[in-house]
């Protein structure tokens, strides 16, 4: 059955996240949003994902009438600290020593929005991710590879990083960018039941 509702629009410019809604089969087009994202915020780390995430959507939301917007964010936390990307290999193999043999959460949000009607909802996971013990040169070997750089945690879980992956606690793809059997609950409340198109 071919999907005849509002258009779908993903508010994001990952390739990783763009892949992931893909497996869907809903038909949707990619916009990376504009909204600048303040990591500075005084919120706690899963009120911070939730909070950029709605803002992504919103924004989107603005330049359509009559659409349905996904919107994501993703923070890795170690410690209760939010770790940003590694700009830099010295920054990445300090981030990689500092979780190397322990366990970091990965938070990911996601928002649906209706920009006709402004309705929104806002959901996010929670997973716990363990890293083996890495050598020093099994460090600097990744990063070489620059696989880790602008890679929030300093490693992608998907990729070449799965190698260091001890233990996974939660949803895989919430772990990766964007929760689909979540997002597929969310998205009947804006009459998108996934199965009656895929």
């Amino acid at each position: 059955m071919k999907y005849t509702g509002k258009k779908i629009i993903l508010a994001s410019g990952s390739p990783r996240r763009q892949e992931l809604m893909a497996k869907l089969k809903l038909p949707f087009q990619a916009v990376a949003s504009n909204y600048k994202e303040d990591m500075s915020l005084p919120l706690a780390p899963r009120k911070l994902a939730e909070h950029l995430s709605h803002h992504k959507a919103v924004a989107v939301a603005k330049r359509y009438k009559n659409a349905i917007i996904i919107s994501a964010d993703s923070l890795v936390v170690f410690n209760g600290r939010v770790l940003g990307k590694p700009h830099v290999p010295a920054e990445a193999k300090k981030m990689l020593r500092l979780l190397q043999g322990k366990k970091n959460t990965i938070i990911t949000a996601f928002t649906v929005c209706d920009a006709e009607t402004g309705r929104s909802f806002t959901h996010s996971s929670a997973v716990a991710v363990t890293l083996k013990k890495m050598s020093g040169a099994e460090i600097d070997a990744y990063v070489a590879t620059k696989e880790p750089l602008d890679k929030a945690g300093a490693y992608a879980i998907q990729e070449l990083g799965a190698i260091f992956i001890e233990k996974i606690a939660g949803d895989f793809f919430a772990a990766v960018g964007l929760p689909l059997r979540d997002l597929a609950e969310v998205l009947k409340k804006f009459d998108v039941n996934v199965l009656s198109y895929a």
